[in-house]
């Protein structure tokens, strides 16, 4: 088998893998019930997809200039998701769209009593 042939399969495998976890991530998000699972499938497996078929298409084009403009999108994904998906947390998490009773720890309950203290804001739970 040639290294050509070799490098093929793992195109092939790196991006049907891809594809396969980019369409879960959006199956996912009509799929789950909560506004956190749903930030988890729009952040985590689609970032891998994405990933994945990007190094696929590195490994298949492997100029220069293609495998650095496939880098700087990986780069800008890999910078975006991570933030994209605190600033909807957080969001969610002010609009009390995050079910509580899901939560394993809290971090952000003292930080919004203390916040909504000092805005004069009615604790919803009296």
């Amino acid at each position: 088998m040639s290294v050509e042939a070799i490098i093929d399969v793992v195109v092939g495998v790196c991006l049907i893998g891809g594809a396969l976890l980019c369409l879960s991530a959006g199956v996912a998000l009509l799929r789950f019930p909560d506004l956190m699972s749903r930030m988890h499938a729009a952040t985590k497996p689609q970032t891998l997809g994405l990933l994945l078929v990007l190094l696929g298409c590195a490994l298949r084009l492997r100029t220069r200039e293609d495998v650095t403009t496939l880098v700087l999108i990986a780069l800008f994904q890999l910078g975006t998701s991570p933030v994209a998906a605190h600033m909807v947390g957080r969001a969610g998490y002010r609009g009390r769209l995050v079910r509580t009773d899901l939560l394993v720890t809290d971090e952000l309950k003292a930080e919004a009593d203390r916040v909504g203290r000092e805005n004069g804001e009615r604790d919803p739970a009296t």
